[in-house]
């Protein structure tokens, strides 16, 4: 069965999900969908330099005749081809690349997210990051002290649980699961009082190229 993509439907069905919770808690909840958190460019790189090796291999050694002056012309093209292949595949990078890095990438661009975006400067200190890297399959999740004092911490981490579990097969209905959740968990312990001004923006961000 294909995948369900982050399509313009998603994207509104998102929206609107995040702005609905909003509503009905005192917490701040930025959800930003990313298509990577990398450039991943050594991996296009290897994966090309791979292919020209292999390609000169054969060269080398194939029972056929090639011109001398065609075999660095060749292995020029095979890398440029293994780079372009490499960056317009998720699976090739994530093949060259070892889950360490990818975890740290991911990490990096949420915590980076987090102060960027404002999250961590709300006056009441409730700002919630849901952050989704698809290349890399991982969900990261930052709350601010507001949220983790004012929230149960088993059901918390069973939530958080569950959308870490979404992560790992990042599609647009899981999330959206994930989310209302999330959602009905703030609901509970931080409801809304109308006495939190809105600080940040509702709308999810989304990076998909």
């Amino acid at each position: 069965m294909k995948r369900a993509k982050f399509d313009e439907a998603w994207q509104v069905a998102l929206t609107d999900c995040v702005k609905q919770i909003e509503t009905t808690t005192d917490a701040e909840l930025v959800l930003i969908v990313r298509a990577r958190s990398g450039s991943y460019r050594h991996a296009d790189y290897l994966f090309g330099a791979l292919l020209a090796f292999a390609g000169l291999l054969f060269l080398l050694f194939s029972p056929f005749d090639f011109h001398q002056y065609w075999v660095p012309i060749d292995v020029a093209l095979l890398f440029a081809g293994g780079a372009f292949i490499s960056s317009r595949s998720n699976v090739v990078r994530r093949l060259l690349t070892s889950e360490k890095f990818r975890s740290e990438a991911v990490r990096r661009g949420a915590a980076a997210m987090f102060y960027e975006a404002g999250i961590a400067n709300t006056n009441a200190e409730l700002g919630l990051l849901i952050y989704l890297s698809i290349l890399e399959r991982r969900l990261e999740l930052i709350a601010d002290r507001g949220v983790l004092k004012g929230v149960n911490a088993l059901e918390w981490n069973q939530v958080v649980f569950e959308l870490h579990e979404a992560g790992r097969k990042p599609e647009p209905q899981s999330l959206h699961d994930g989310l209302q959740k999330l959602g009905c968990l703030l609901a509970k312990h931080l409801p809304a009082t109308g006495e939190n001004p809105n600080e940040l923006c509702d709308a999810p961000h989304f990076e998909l190229k």
